[in-house]
């Protein structure tokens, strides 16, 4: 996905904590449709009533600080958001966005840039977040190779798995060629040794 447009939904508060993105209350549940219900909701209660599919989350320094709780990431993929923009992240929030293969895009200076309602657009290979209404064009913070390719996998689950699939077919063809190798040339023989009678 090179290019990811929406809707901008802004919130350009500092330390928006994991808490604060699904509380705790609802961790019952691991089903990302039950969580989105409860999405920001202790931020701003009519969040989840008035997110739309193919928003963008855009936030202020340090966001998902707080818990290690995956159930953040799987609570804003699930009310459809396709991306947080942010100007800084929490290592641990943006580590399990980027392992369950959700698009998080570091932007120096975006919560103050963009406006609640602003069409964006994400271009991930030129690395910019613009602007509609101004014409700005914000510089990301790339997030380096690996995490790309776990992107475009879809998650480190889907990325192990396509790379165990890959290995066991090269593995699956070398043992082939060596079986091949181990046979003989031409038909077997069978060879039977007799005792000379005295």
């Amino acid at each position: 996905m090179a290019t990811i447009r929406g809707r901008a939904r802004v919130y350009p508060r500092a330390h928006i904590n994991t808490d604060e993105v699904i509380p705790a209350r609802y961790l019952a549940t691991a089903d990302p449709t039950e969580l989105a219900k409860h999405v920001l909701e202790d931020l701003d209660p009519e969040f989840p009533r008035t997110v739309r599919p193919g928003d963008i989350l855009v936030t202020g320094e340090d966001f998902g600080c707080g818990s290690s709780r995956e159930h953040a990431v799987w609570a804003i993929r699930g009310a459809a958001v396709q991306a947080v923009v942010a100007n800084s992240f929490a290592r641990i929030f943006f580590r399990n966005a980027v392992n369950n293969g959700f698009r998080v895009v570091e932007c120096p200076g975006a919560a103050a840039a963009i406006e609640d309602g602003d069409e964006i657009e994400i271009d991930v290979e030129d690395g910019v977040v613009r602007v509609a209404r101004t014409g700005a064009s914000l510089t990301v913070v790339r997030p380096g190779e690996f995490a790309e390719r776990l992107f475009a996998a879809g998650g480190l689950l889907a990325y192990v798995a396509t790379q165990l699939r890959a290995a066991g077919s090269e593995a699956a063809s070398a043992a082939a060629g060596l079986r091949e190798a181990q046979e003989p040339a031409g038909p077997s023989r069978l060879y039977t040794i007799t005792r000379k009678a005295d």
